[in-house]
């Protein structure tokens, strides 16, 4: 994993997607923004200068060489899931979601995150994409299920990767978080330790892990890699509150 502050740090979804398919997450180092943004900060809502994004954007499109620009979502944490197909991208298109999916090549899915867990679908043929934002929120309101209901083949036939996120060594909550996402689906609450009354350690990836075990998607890929603690290579709200934002990416090359 790149860790040169001067270079573009990508780390490369590492599932057994078709080759045309290209996958994976930025992490903070190669842009120009500067602290608390430092520096790769892709998130034009976090009160970082404009032309500190746009020119990170712009040093993303040029560095992986993307087929057109992503489509930046207005994310709000639920359970919408946009499709991309035939749509025109736009600055002035405001697409308020939480993922986002597509068939045709050159469109680029994106998500941003700083601790929630992005996860990346693809179908075996490589002809059907999604990025999804997943936290608490989302998770609670069944944002999976909605974007695995986007593809038309069976759950089967359907592979995932899980981006960098808190782990739960750092993602403590509290009852309300606790019953909203334990009701997704029987077995939720192995995902929690209780560390004390009304508390518990949340796992995320396991959380997500499991809902897609259980709703029989045939691989699944997770990154070891926790946000919280490597605060030099990723961003993470809960430890610093104001901060930037990572990306993730997936698209079909033409």
């Amino acid at each position: 994993m790149k860790n040169n502050p001067n270079e573009l740090a990508w780390l490369a979804a590492d599932w057994p997607a078709p080759p045309h398919i290209h996958a994976g997450s930025t992490l903070r180092s190669g842009g120009v923004s500067k602290p608390p943004y430092d520096q790769l900060n892709l998130g034009m809502h976090v009160n970082d200068e404009q032309g500190c994004v746009l020119r990170n954007r712009e040093r993303l499109a040029r560095e992986l060489k993307l087929p057109a620009e992503p489509v930046w979502l207005n994310q709000e944490h639920g359970n919408n899931i946009i499709r991309l197909d035939s749509q025109e991208n736009s600055e002035t298109i405001i697409n308020t979601a939480d993922g986002s999916y597509a068939t045709e090549a050159n469109k680029v899915c994106a998500v941003m995150t700083a601790d929630c867990l992005p996860l990346l679908l693809c179908n075996n043929e490589g002809t059907q994409i999604a990025a999804v934002h997943v936290g608490w929120r989302g998770f609670s309101k069944n944002i999976i299920s909605v974007a695995l209901e986007k593809f038309t083949c069976p759950n089967k036939n359907i592979m995932a990767w899980l981006g960098p996120c808190i782990s739960a060594a750092h993602y403590e909550i509290d009852t309300t978080v606790y019953h909203a996402a334990g009701k997704v689906f029987a077995g939720a609450e192995e995902c929690f330790i209780e560390t004390g009354a009304e508390h518990w350690l949340m796992d995320l990836k396991q959380l997500v892990n499991k809902q897609l075990t259980t709703l029989q998607v045939g691989h699944i890929s997770t990154s070891p890699y926790c946000t919280y603690s490597e605060q030099t290579r990723f961003f993470s709200h809960r430890r610093d509150g104001t901060t930037g934002r990572t990306a993730s990416l997936i698209w079909i090359d033409s």
